[in-house]
């Protein structure tokens, strides 16, 4: 079995996670949870997302936490920045690595961000060009890689298109998302695949979600082409709120739990992982949609 022997985790709990959440995270709550995100080992953790607070009102304190967290050294804390405006204010709040959205769907790129998907590259190019001038590097992520709610299957040529743009234009990692967690993983490979011949496979990210309960699944089917990227949200947070349904990214410790099975390296301590997922899903007042963190819990109570 062909799989890698390190696999790097990007953290999506504190803005993918939290986006779409009813009521307000209160700024020191995000900043509590990054900081335990990073003590536990994660490379990298997603701190923020600097967009209008008026569709994104859970990311209106983005600068302020971005500014206030204690950043541990090796640790990446990547931020959204989908327009100059934002990349202007996450570069005065010290970001040292930033991302554009993308859509491989035309529909989903119209109601996401009110632009075609030609519109958007357009819109990121000064972004990227204005990043990599300040010395800040960029990630470009695609959305529904595998399926949209208005469109349903998504060509996986599609998909290669608008990410070999994103790569072209000077992404330095580009992570593919299952926006919608309708894929199976045949057609996650397939998808990859067809990707892999316009991005080197090294610098692709699998970003699943897990509404039909396949993401587990379907990482491990693209691992074995030789992807060593995973983004992921502890406590499987998250959601999207232009697709109706669709549930969290996988999360976390599922993907700890499955790697350290495999005997692959993350330096992800799981014990200091679901401590931050119990931490978040008590300040939201919900359980963990992980199982893993389920049966840790479980375990604990037990114990104690």
């Amino acid at each position: 079995m062909n799989l890698p022997n390190r696999v790097r985790i990007v953290e999506m709990g504190p803005r993918d996670g939290l986006q779409n959440e009813p009521g307000s995270v209160p700024a020191e709550v995000k900043i509590e949870l990054i900081e335990r995100l990073a003590d536990a080992g994660l490379p990298a953790v997603e701190a923020g997302a600097f967009v209008s607070p008026k569709w994104v009102p859970q990311m209106a304190a983005s600068g302020e936490v971005l500014t206030a967290i204690r950043r541990r050294p090796g640790v990446s804390y990547p931020v959204l920045t989908p327009n100059m405006k934002g990349y202007e204010a996450a570069k005065a709040a010290g970001a040292e690595e930033v991302a554009v959205f993308g859509a491989a769907s035309e529909s989903f790129s119209q109601r996401n961000i009110n632009c075609s998907i030609a519109e958007s590259l357009e819109r990121f190019q000064p972004v990227v060009e204005s990043a990599l001038a300040d010395g800040i590097r960029v990630r470009g992520y695609v959305s529904c890689v595998l399926g949209c709610p208005y469109e349903g299957a998504i060509a996986p040529a599609a998909v290669a298109d608008v990410a070999g743009r994103l790569y072209d234009m000077g992404c330095h990692e580009i992570s593919l998302g299952d926006t919608i967690g309708v894929g199976t993983p045949l057609k996650a490979q397939r998808m990859v695949s067809a990707v892999a011949e316009r991005v080197p496979m090294e610098q692709l990210a699998a970003h699943f979600h897990d509404t039909y309960g396949q993401a587990v699944a379907n990482l491990f089917a693209v691992m074995q082409l030789g992807v060593a990227v995973i983004d992921s949200a502890v406590a499987g947070l998250g959601g999207c709120p232009y697709a109706k349904g669709a549930s969290g990214n996988v999360a976390t410790e599922d993907v700890v739990f499955m790697l350290n099975g495999l005997g692959i390296e993350t330096g992800v301590d799981l014990e200091r992982l679901a401590d931050a997922g119990r931490f978040i899903c008590e300040a939201l007042q919900r359980a963990p949609a992980s199982k893993v963190a389920q049966a840790l819990n479980a375990k604990r109570a037990t114990d104690n």
